[in-house]
């Protein structure tokens, strides 16, 4: 790949790839929207485990802390017995998460365009 060509633009740590990455986990988005618009940045494993029908407890503690690693989401242990545990969008996340609303926001707007899409295989969609 020779430097200044179209190529590079595509290397394998370039923007693109890296915000796909993020997108690798089908929970990612959903927990950021969540905990976005649901509960304005900052919420509890039991409370975000409520609001996200379908996902496992073990997909949600897996995910966090995912999201946790990256740098997405920062989580507090509370001095209570038993401890708790919240978790708040870092700046990146508030970053993050706008691009993900406008995603989102045009899934509502074009659900007829969704719905005339073959569901995938591997869809939990009738």
């Amino acid at each position: 790949m020779q430097q200044g060509t179209p190529d590079e633009e595509w290397r394998e740590d370039c923007g693109p790839r890296r915000v796909l990455e993020l997108f690798a986990t089908k929970w990612t988005s959903m927990i950021l929207h969540t905990l976005h618009v649901r509960h304005g940045g900052t919420a509890r494993t039991g409370v975000l485990l409520r609001s996200l029908p379908g996902i496992s407890k073990k997909m949600l503690t897996q995910t966090l802390r995912e999201l946790e690693a990256s740098g997405l989401l920062t989580r507090h242990v509370q001095s209570t017995m038993p401890p708790a545990v919240e978790y708040h969008l870092s700046e990146l996340g508030q970053r993050f998460v706008e691009p993900v609303e406008m995603l989102y926001a045009w899934g509502r707007r074009n659900a007829d365009a969704l719905d005339q899409m073959g569901a995938r295989p591997s869809s939990r969609r009738n």
